[in-house]
């Protein structure tokens, strides 16, 4: 006996049609959707259906209800969401633990394949971080921190080392702000985000991953040693 395969639903239609919506970038980050009465219409569907994909996309993290203003897309991707909702529930530890692989593979790629473009947004984040210490600016800091080692990450060229770290960003953010990384950089004994940025730029593999390896070290060892 064979198995019977279930026809897909109305609802899985829509949740099918909104995703590739999504997916196509017809609807972007931060965009509002269509009314649910305009998607029935469009689709030829009802608004019950609408409503049902509607809120199985707001579970997956895709999409966004605020009442009274309307629904609007919050990710594009759904292992991003999966992956984003493991590292907030991630101890501390293990984040450092997964750092210390990718940081690893990406200051080494990061030093072999480096753009002059590259290495000019590595210094523009570097910059936005000194300002944003000079100012007291813990906020401002650790974007420019995390936006650092995003750009260390995109120099590598790879795309699922790339999407990995974005997926993380969230979770480093936090941890900069938490092991107080703008202090150690206030005291004037933290160069070890300038020294990634020189290896990269020499083109040192070697040396590169080496800052990478010390910077989580010290982060780990929550000592008054630079972090972050």
């Amino acid at each position: 006996m064979k198995n019977v395969e279930r026809a897909p639903s109305l609802v899985d239609t829509v949740i099918a049609a909104l995703r590739q919506e999504i997916a196509t970038g017809t609807w972007q980050l931060g965009d509002k959707i269509p009314s649910e009465s305009r998607l029935a219409e469009t689709l030829g569907v009802s608004r019950l259906s609408v409503r049902e994909a509607v809120r199985v996309l707001v579970h997956s993290g895709l999409l966004m209800t605020r009442q009274g203003n309307g629904t609007f897309v919050t990710a594009t991707d759904e292992a991003e969401v999966a992956l984003r909702r493991q590292l907030d529930r991630a101890a501390a530890q293990d984040i450092i633990d997964v750092r210390r692989g990718l940081d690893i593979v990406a200051a080494r790629l990061a030093a072999t394949r480096r753009t002059a473009d590259d290495l000019q947004q590595m210094q523009k984040a570097l910059d936005n971080r000194a300002d944003a210490s000079r100012n007291a600016d813990v906020d401002a800091f650790a974007d420019a921190d995390v936006d650092f080692h995003l750009r260390i990450a995109e120099a590598s060229h790879n795309p699922v080392l790339q999407n990995l770290y974005r997926g993380m960003s969230d979770a480093l953010r936090d941890s900069v702000k938490a092991d107080q990384c703008m202090k150690h950089t206030l005291s004037g004994n933290d160069t070890s985000h300038e020294d990634l940025h020189r290896a990269v730029e020499d083109g040192d593999a070697g040396a590169a991953a080496a800052i990478a390896v010390a910077i989580l070290d010290q982060q780990e060892s929550g000592s008054d040693a630079p972090a972050g």
